[in-house]
């Protein structure tokens, strides 16, 4: 066999055989584990529209191409549309307006923030239209099913891996979020205060931006001129990536290890190389294709659990090998999805 000359590229051999089918796969299910398994076909090619926040990275090339391949498995018309960034909250919410005056069928949904969309969602629960929540939360009635996993515990995971990582005694983080109004910011916030009380740490929180780099590294580097003793640096993915490069490049000026509250193509190339520590996956593509599910089961009223998680993991150069990477980003060679709602 020819040697694997790229981590990526080997990964990506070895999760070929998950690629036709990806179920039944293990997950919480209205907090109970069980091996998910979706249904095998539509009863009818419903038309389901799906909202994105962008297409900047990966982690949503992955979301498109997970809603992508399940909708084409079970033979259902995808409209797939991203607002551009988090700072677009306006455009989200005229994608869904014009999804609604196309009729759709059914919404699936990974929102901007969690309230400007509960408008139109309330209204859409009046036409009795599924809308299934992914990934970010919405914080609204009217909501069907949710595939997404608890960013609570996205942010516990990583702390615990800080914890059995580092010597006794006191430590700092630098904290930086991502977008202030995001649900999974608020629900990662909400997880690391929650798994640092009581231990002996200093919390120097770097400020709110949109996830996009230019606005990360602005942040990093003001966190790191103010506070460049820190012990980590604990971000999104924007963020920790930056911080990896410019802590490997300013020699031993910086001492802070980093590691990303999520996990893109980026972090794990710096996990793999050793300019990051560790961060969690909430596996976004299997989020997408489990949305599809619960949409297409919300139609045809055999719905049956309310929230749908796969289980998170702890990726860091130790355990990267042995990850199935279609779980988290599309192969090499696909890029971001986007495609008006077909009629």
């Amino acid at each position: 066999m020819r040697v694997c000359k790229a981590l990526l590229l080997c990964l990506w051999l070895t999760s070929l055989s998950a690629l036709a089918e990806w179920f039944p796969v293990q997950v919480q299910a209205d907090g109970q584990l069980l091996q998910y398994q979706p249904l095998a076909h539509a009863a009818q090619p419903w038309r389901i529209c799906a909202l994105l926040p962008h297409g900047k990275d990966r982690y949503w090339w992955g979301v498109a191409w997970g809603l992508d391949g399940e909708a084409a498995r079970q033979g259902v018309r995808l409209g797939i549309y991203e607002a551009g960034g988090y700072e677009n909250p306006q455009t989200q919410i005229a994608q869904l307006q014009s999804c609604r005056d196309q009729d759709a069928d059914a919404y699936v949904i990974a929102s901007i923030n969690i309230h400007d969309l509960c408008p139109q969602i309330a209204a859409l629960r009046a036409e009795r239209k599924p809308v299934i929540d992914l990934v970010n939360r919405l914080d609204c009635p009217g909501i069907s099913a949710r595939s997404q996993v608890d960013f609570a515990e996205m942010s516990r995971a990583a702390l615990a891996y800080i914890n059995r990582s580092r010597e006794a005694g006191s430590f700092s983080i630098g904290w930086l979020p991502g977008p202030q109004g995001a649900g999974w910011v608020a629900d990662l916030e909400s997880g690391l205060q929650q798994a640092l009380k009581d231990q002996p740490v200093t919390l120097y929180h770097g400020g709110y931006a949109p996830v996009d780099r230019a606005s990360q590294a602005q942040l990093v580097r003001r966190l790191l001129a103010e506070h460049g003793d820190v012990d980590y640096l604990l971000g999104n993915a924007e963020a920790a990536g930056f911080a990896a490069q410019l802590v490997q490049t300013s020699g031993n000026h910086y001492r802070a290890q980093i590691l990303a509250t999520y996990t893109t193509e980026r972090i794990l190339e710096q996990i793999r190389d050793g300019f990051i520590l560790a961060a969690p996956t909430d596996s976004p593509v299997l989020q997408a294709r489990i949305a599809i599910d619960l949409a297409v089961r919300a139609l045809e009223h055999r719905l049956q659990v309310n929230k749908v998680s796969p289980l998170i993991e702890m990726l860091d150069r130790r355990s990267l090998p042995g990850f199935d990477i279609s779980r988290l980003m599309p192969p090499e060679g696909h890029w971001m999805i986007r495609r008006d709602l077909p009629q």
